[in-house]
């Protein structure tokens, strides 16, 4: 297992917010002392050049990122957040190139999240959207003609869904989400086509539905037959997250490591996973469950 991670990442925020710096250093912690034998590795900050974020952003974006003003009162603006939002998507892109070349689970333990992010708009505490950053460049750079999104954080991938969907044209581009609405930011009701798919699940939702619900997604996602996966792994599905209403348990999220495993295994089809949303104190024992099981699914 490889995770990238960047300790510069949990430099800015504040203590009073959902997304805060204690995500990683926590989640940090417990991995480095439970797991001696996972490798670690600082991405190189150059992957996220200019040329790579206007695969999904705009100029005009790039720049507001810069301006010293909030984006909405759940995206504040901080001072270097356009440099540590780069960081997390050099982290993304170097998720991406080890999965295709290593066919090994790789993770991107990085902040700020990404997913809600649009071509225009920083929001839902994203600033640029990794994910959708990867997905392309992944098709522009590292050969991989088909490329999927598999989103299981508990809020729709609303940034990421936009910036695909906007290379509708294109029949090599597939995005899946599973998330609790009615809930934040009230999109993904429905498919927008056979390539965008949402599984809008209502909160509290008996654990079997839910998990019904993710295996029929990533079974969409399996049955496109990428040549990469990309994972925006929110954990905040959690049944004891402090901002979502849903019932998934520790377990849960070792399921999804396991199934994974196995379109790693079965279906020779590599991934790698970033970290999108989780809020509750026990996100690293969720994200370790994730990671343990999609490394040795045995």
């Amino acid at each position: 297992m490889l995770l990238l991670h960047d300790p510069r990442c949990a430099d800015y925020g504040s203590s009073m917010r959902p997304e805060q710096p204690a995500r990683v250093t926590r989640s940090v912690a417990h991995l480095r002392e439970a797991h001696p034998d996972w490798t670690w590795r600082i991405p190189a900050e150059s992957a996220a050049s200019d040329a790579a974020l206007l695969l999904a952003h705009t100029p005009e974006h790039l720049k507001r990122l810069a301006q010293a003003r909030d984006f909405d009162a759940d995206t504040p603006y901080f001072d270097g957040i356009g440099t540590h939002a780069r960081r997390a998507v050099a982290a993304a892109i170097e998720a991406a190139t080890h999965a295709l070349d290593k066919k090994s689970p790789v993770f991107s333990l990085m902040r700020p999240p990404g997913h809600h992010a649009t071509a225009t708009q920083a929001m839902g505490f994203c600033y640029l959207n990794q994910i959708a950053i990867a997905a392309l460049y992944a098709q522009k750079q590292l050969g991989a003609a088909r490329v999927a999104v598999w989103d299981f954080d508990a809020h729709h991938g609303n940034g990421t869904e936009a910036i695909l969907h906007a290379h509708a044209s294109s029949p090599h581009l597939f995005f899946a989400s599973v998330h609790q609405h009615p809930g934040y930011p009230g999109t993904g009701t429905h498919d927008l086509g056979l390539r965008t798919r949402n599984w809008p699940v209502p909160p509290h939702t008996p654990r079997p539905d839910h998990m019904a619900a993710l295996r029929e997604s990533l079974d969409a996602v399996v049955a496109f037959a990428p040549d990469l996966i990309l994972v925006s792994a929110g954990f905040d599905a959690y049944a004891r997250d402090p901002i979502t209403s849903m019932t998934l348990e520790r377990e849960d999220f070792a399921t999804l490591g396991r199934w994974l495993a196995d379109a790693r295994t079965q279906r020779g089809i590599p991934a790698a996973a970033v970290l999108e949303g989780g809020y509750h104190e026990d996100l690293p024992l969720l994200i370790d469950a994730f990671l343990s099981a999609w490394n040795n699914p045995a």
